[in-house]
């Protein structure tokens, strides 16, 4: 992977990530606005306002001429919100970058934000927030969002409550367009079958206008943490759908390579430990996965599963004792080499389209401020050993750090506690 970043005299930063002859380019819009920018009052309105941005602009009136143009390129487009950032993206045949990238550019600086078409998209968020209120495995996040982080930008759900989309306006939607969507925060990421100096001047020439005041500041995480804390939500389910959650580090600690180590030797691929215990051996679960999250001032380890409800109580004693032993017994260099060959191995296999390119330089110039290759990545687990695993494991699996968010037909909240803690 090459790339070639380009810092604009407004500020606005470029990056071209050339793929020789890749049939596709991909035109991604950045910016650094998302959930942790809000307050309590506006929660909600990052992701709200990604769904207005493609409801028209003054020489696209209507969402629908967005959509047909974008369909007539045969193009693959939609866009994204998290806690930390807002991306818009379209994906087309080289021959119609052009285009593309005159869509996108129209669509991020010049929403027309018809209050009716608000008020109708209302109706398609709320029903998005039920929808993920109905599926458990995805809303048990949310409910661990909110024990670890309570009170904060960062326990808040990406979506909001129903009660502030009801209440968001036109104005709300230019006020915070107007603070976040400036040349500061934005990253215009370019990849595929392109030239790279044509591509610049290009954004340079359409994004001249782009507002150049200072980019805005997101409220800092507070942790507080000292023992164990639980929060069960109860729902009629088949399943008991569960979270652990450990505090960690942000994403520019010097330990990050060793935890993606360690992540992946609990849960990343069919031989995992986890998944060999939960799913092959004890039968206990479809799903189960180990992920590190980590953002720009915080960061967590999670896993997930969904059990049989009168085997919960297994479940979590299972997981506690599979992170035990990563405490207790350095792992063998027979496991250590499998795990850094699946990592070497998904990092490159993860980096095969234009929008995974566009995607992995826009991520980390937003989170990191900086692009490490994919070569560098490798390397950097590469040079991981068997007792760094097992001293971050010792570090962080502490029962300070310990949380569980559970949605299920459960009741005996004091037997669930009991189970939270590393000591036997």
């Amino acid at each position: 992977m090459k790339f070639t970043k380009t810092v604009l005299k407004n500020g606005l930063r470029v990056i071209t990530v050339p793929m020789q002859d890749n049939p596709a380019v991909t035109v991604l819009v950045m910016v650094e606005a998302g959930s942790k920018y809000e307050t309590k009052e506006i929660n909600g309105l990052s992701h709200f306002l990604e769904h207005v941005i493609f409801k028209g602009t003054p020489r696209r009136p209507k969402a629908s001429d967005l959509s047909r143009e974008l369909d007539s390129l045969g193009a693959q487009y939609n866009a994204f919100t998290s806690q930390e950032y807002t991306g818009y993206y379209a994906k087309v045949d080289p021959k119609h970058l052009d285009t593309a990238l005159d869509i996108v550019s129209d669509m991020y600086q010049n929403p027309l934000f018809d209050e009716a078409e608000i008020n109708k998209e209302k109706g398609v968020i709320i029903e998005e927030i039920k929808m993920y209120n109905d599926l458990p495995q995805q809303h048990v996040q949310d409910v661990l969002g909110e024990l670890m982080f309570p009170d904060q930008p960062a326990g808040w759900s990406v979506t909001g409550p129903e009660e502030n989309i009801r209440k968001f306006g036109r104005e709300h939607f230019v006020a915070y367009k107007d603070q976040h969507y400036v040349a500061e925060a934005t990253t215009v990421i370019v990849s595929g079958s392109i030239d790279e100096k044509e591509v610049t001047k290009k954004v340079e020439q359409i994004f001249k206008d782009i507002p150049r005041q200072p980019k805005a500041k997101k409220v800092a995480v507070q942790e507080s943490q000292t023992k164990p804390e639980l929060k069960v939500v109860y729902k009629e389910t088949d399943q008991s759908h569960l979270v652990i959650g450990l505090r960690t580090f942000p994403i520019l600690d010097p330990r990050i390579p060793t935890m993606r180590m360690l992540t992946t030797i609990l849960g990343k691929g069919m031989s995992s430990r986890l998944f060999s215990k939960m799913r092959d051996e004890l039968g206990i679960c479809y799903y189960i996965r180990a992920s590190h999250n980590p953002n720009t001032d915080h960061g967590d380890l999670t896993i997930s599963a969904g059990v049989d409800n009168k085997r919960l109580e297994i479940a979590i004693s299972t997981i506690l004792s599979e992170l035990n032993r990563l405490k207790e017994e350095i792992i063998s260099e027979k496991e250590l080499r499998k795990a850094k060959d699946y990592l070497a191995g998904t990092t490159m296999l993860d980096l095969e389209t234009s929008d995974a390119q566009a995607e992995f330089a826009g991520f980390q110039e937003i989170l990191k401020g900086k692009i490490r290759l994919p070569e560098e990545v490798i390397t950097e687990t590469e040079k991981v050993t068997a007792r760094e695993i097992q001293k971050l494991a010792q570090e962080i699996f502490v029962d300070k750090n310990l949380n569980l968010a559970v949605i299920g037909p459960n009741k005996d909240e004091k037997k669930l506690k009991s189970l939270l803690t590393f000591k036997k």
